[in-house]
């Protein structure tokens, strides 16, 4: 019996540049239209005598014997005390067809780029044609990504960064006029809300921080953020104006900004526009007029993740 070669280890340089944002949003919408077998996330707690629980998190998906794959997670919330990041990621891509361990690939840098271009594949069908001005409501690793996401499905002219910390705010759009974008951090959160086209939020908010008050007509709220039941990025009045739409059943049941207003009887399951996938596949209409405004909810799913190492094992793998 002969001995298959060992996997490759595919480190963040390689992801990177495989992920280039035109390419993988493109490739999120072919995954969306042909499906994939994605079962629940295995959420496993791990309990350690004094200290916080720290957890393990299991995100497998397959399509057929073409692509298998399953994102590890580990999440330690005190490793801040020890100079080292809370959440360390790896994804582990297979042969669909028989199962070989091809590719160990850095977990981190899938997750924030399929999450930002989720957000870009659902605003291409929810975001007016002719919207420029981008609102970035968060400073951090996924809030970096979101403008050249948007900028592979909309011509960004205009991109203002708010964040709890300002000096952060300020930082980012550095860095993004580096990447020569018209950036600038913004101090008045309901102000830069009221002139944006598109309001992007990718927080760990607890309570509203954008309020329906301050949409004008023709916005698209797209909110990454919240991924807990009491977790909040946008208040009840945005999501009464708004037609909302999800990524997966999952953001029904996990993200607050959805599980609240649900519970509260302000919206409804029947109320919802659609997801990703009848999006893609043309089964439910996206934006229906300039003057509508629509809400995106995202959690995140494997079928993203599965998408995405598989676009960076073909630049990679063997030939």
């Amino acid at each position: 019996m002969t001995h298959p070669p060992r996997p490759i280890v595919i480190e963040l340089p390689q992801v990177r540049a495989s992920l280039d944002f035109g390419r993988l949003v493109a490739a999120l919408r072919a995954a969306f239209i042909a499906g994939a077998e994605v079962p629940l996330r295995h959420n496993h707690a791990l309990l350690q005598p004094g200290a916080v629980p720290a957890t393990l998190l299991l995100m497998p998906a397959w399509r057929g014997r073409s692509a298998l794959g399953v994102k590890i997670v580990t999440v330690f919330p005190e490793n801040g005390q020890l100079g080292l990041n809370a959440v360390f990621s790896t994804y582990l891509l297979c042969d669909g067809a028989t199962g070989r361990h091809l590719a160990l690939i850095d977990g981190n840098e899938i997750t924030g780029r399929r999450t930002a271009a989720a957000s870009a594949l659902a605003g291409d069908y929810l975001a007016r044609r002719d919207a420029t001005s981008l609102l970035i409501v968060g400073a951090g690793h996924i809030a970096a990504m979101l403008a050249p996401a948007w900028a592979a499905v909309r011509d960004i002219g205009e991109v203002r960064v708010w964040n709890v910390r300002p000096a952060r705010a300020v930082e980012l759009a550095a860095a993004l006029r580096e990447q020569r974008f018209a950036a600038a951090a913004a101090d008045d959160l309901e102000a830069a809300v009221r002139r944006a086209d598109i309001v992007s939020c990718a927080t760990l908010a607890a309570a509203p921080l954008v309020h329906g008050a301050w949409l004008r007509p023709g916005t698209h709220l797209d909110l990454i953020g919240g991924y807990r039941p009491d977790m909040r990025e946008v208040d009840d009045e945005a999501v009464r104006r708004a037609r909302v739409f999800i990524d997966t059943e999952g953001a029904l049941a996990e993200a607050g900004d959805l599980t609240q207003p649900l519970a509260s009887g302000l919206l409804t399951r029947e109320g919802i526009g659609g997801d990703l996938a009848t999006l893609c596949r043309g089964a439910t209409p996206g934006r229906r007029d300039e003057q509508e405004i629509t809400l995106f909810k995202s959690v995140g799913t494997a079928l993203e993740d599965l998408a995405a190492a598989v676009l960076v094992w073909e630049d990679a793998g063997p030939r």
